[in-house]
């Protein structure tokens, strides 16, 4: 046993207790089967269900949370969550529910808002949209089907991107985005989220996710087309906000999954938050002592 005054040793046992169950969650959900029971039956934190993924959509529970312990520790009380190609809608009404059990354990006002055509996707414009796998007309939406689904809180806001996402004003600042629009051109437009100059419209790190950077394999994915263009030509035409994923994200999550690849963070340098010091004040976070 250590040689500790008695708070020290709880403290050291609380970590201990910690470290260990920590192993055998992680040996647990190795095993084929168990994530999934697990979130049919959920129990333990938000923070632990986070950390193993297990939510429906958990690439959008990650980035709702560490949005949200962002907000908190820079001492704001409300963020939006964006879904951009709402399409059917699971994914929106999945991001209602993980904002309103995100929100509820960190005491955050999460407001969810999904932009969407309403009438599928447009035609491409060139090679870049990648028309060799999506067209005009695909992933329709039932809009009155889909309206009577979500909560009254939520935003649906229909029509061409041009408009209606330089006309939006956000009621949090912006924590997280989805981009699920497939097209570059519906990338880079979408992108004017982070072209206002008010700078309380969104957070200094931006929590986002890309779906189409991996699926399907005959898109053949390349920094020349679809969404890692757009992403590319984003950071060059701005020095002082960039895109880029987490470096070696993957290598701290508990259970890697191919998600893991497709989040990224906006960086707005030049935010007045953006070097706010958010690391937490206790001695065990800030000195390392013999």
């Amino acid at each position: 046993m250590p040689n500790l005054p008695f708070r020290g040793w709880l403290t050291f046992k609380a970590e201990a207790d910690g470290v260990i169950a920590g192993r055998i969650l992680n040996r647990l959900t190795q095993i084929p089967g168990v994530p999934s029971l697990w979130l049919r039956y959920p129990f333990g934190s938000v923070e632990t269900r986070v950390r193993y993924g297990i939510f429906d959509r958990a690439h959008y529970a990650y980035c709702v949370y560490a949005a949200a312990d962002l907000a908190k520790r820079l001492g704001l009380n409300s963020i939006s969550a964006i879904e951009l190609g709402v399409a059917g809608g699971r994914g929106l009404l999945a991001l209602e529910r993980i904002a309103k059990t995100v929100g509820d354990s960190l005491g955050i006002r999460i407001h969810v808002t999904g932009f969407d055509s309403g009438q599928g996707m447009p035609a491409a414009t060139d090679y870049r949209d990648l028309p060799y796998v999506w067209g005009k007309g695909f992933y329709r939406m039932d809009v009155a089907k889909l309206k009577a689904e979500l909560s009254p809180d939520t935003e649906l806001i229909l029509g061409d991107l041009k408009d209606t996402i330089p006309s939006w004003i956000p009621k949090g600042s912006i924590g997280f985005v989805a981009f699920d629009l497939d097209y570059y051109s519906s990338t880079k437009t979408a992108f004017g989220l982070f072209e206002n100059d008010d700078s309380s419209t969104r957070l200094p790190r931006t929590y986002c996710y890309f779906d189409d950077l991996i699926w399907p394999e005959h898109a053949c994915h390349s920094e020349y087309t679809g969404e890692l263009c757009a992403i590319n030509e984003f950071n060059r035409e701005h020095d002082d906000k960039k895109l880029s994923p987490i470096h070696m994200f993957r290598h701290y999550r508990a259970r890697q999954q191919a998600w893991n690849d497709q989040i990224y963070v906006l960086h707005d340098f030049k935010h007045p938050l953006y070097c706010k010091n958010i690391t937490l004040s206790s001695e065990k976070h800030s000195q390392l002592p013999l």
